[in-house]
């Protein structure tokens, strides 16, 4: 089962080509055709058991707010050939869901997280092809809908992985995620689940260390 936050990842630090810092390229989707694209993406990611299609993801995120990213960069073997290399997609989760995945979340961090008089942002579904991966497209996504994020009046941005995803863990310490939730599984831990998450500041958009170029599509 894929996690709420599905990012398959390294370590997604600042990265340099030459000792010059790399510009992300970073393209920001309306509905409709982000969904699309990231259908089309998501074929390349032989480790996720079951692909989401462009309809599951339209139904999830119509009637909230949500922003829909994707990272492009050159072909190793074709540097004039530019690509999409990685996505991200998060979207507002409220106290009031009707979605049975979602009032779960909910449920699940009652307790943890504070719903009322604040907004609440969830980082649901993401990825980062193979080859491309510890080149910083991670960290230039999360930078991006964090600046989205603050300016939009979220609060906080939660995720969910499993122990399981030690990559991914390093990932969210770098990028100053704190655990609030532990979910032990009895039979197998390492299938246990980590809740974190990151109180959005003013402070958090001064320490992004991306340099990234976003064009609206």
């Amino acid at each position: 089962m894929r996690g709420i936050i599905e990012w398959l990842v390294g370590p997604g630090g600042p990265a340099a080509i030459d000792g010059a810092p790399l510009e992300y390229l970073i393209k920001q989707y309306a509905l409709d055709s982000g969904a699309l694209e990231i259908q089309y993406l998501e074929e390349y990611f032989g480790e996720f058991p079951r692909k989401k299609t462009a309809n599951e993801i339209a139904a999830r995120l119509e009637d909230r707010e949500y922003l829909i990213l994707m990272a492009e960069a050159p072909l190793p073997d074709d540097p004039g050939l530019i690509v999409p290399v990685a996505y991200k997609v998060v979207h507002e989760v409220r106290l009031s869901e009707t979605e049975p995945k979602l009032v779960d979340l909910v449920a699940k961090l009652d307790g943890c997280i504070r719903f009322e008089d604040r907004k609440v942002l969830y980082s649901w579904i993401g990825g980062t092809r193979r080859d491309w991966r510890g080149q910083g497209h991670f960290r230039a996504l999360t930078e991006e809908s964090e600046t989205w994020a603050l300016a939009t009046g979220f609060h906080e941005v939660v995720v969910k992985t499993k122990n399981r995803f030690y990559d991914m863990r390093g990932t969210l310490d770098q990028l100053q995620f704190d655990v609030i939730k532990y979910e032990v599984n009895p039979l197998d831990n390492r299938e246990s689940k980590v809740y974190l998450s990151k109180q959005l500041t003013s402070d958090v958009v001064r320490s992004h260390t991306s340099n990234r170029t976003v064009v609206q599509v």
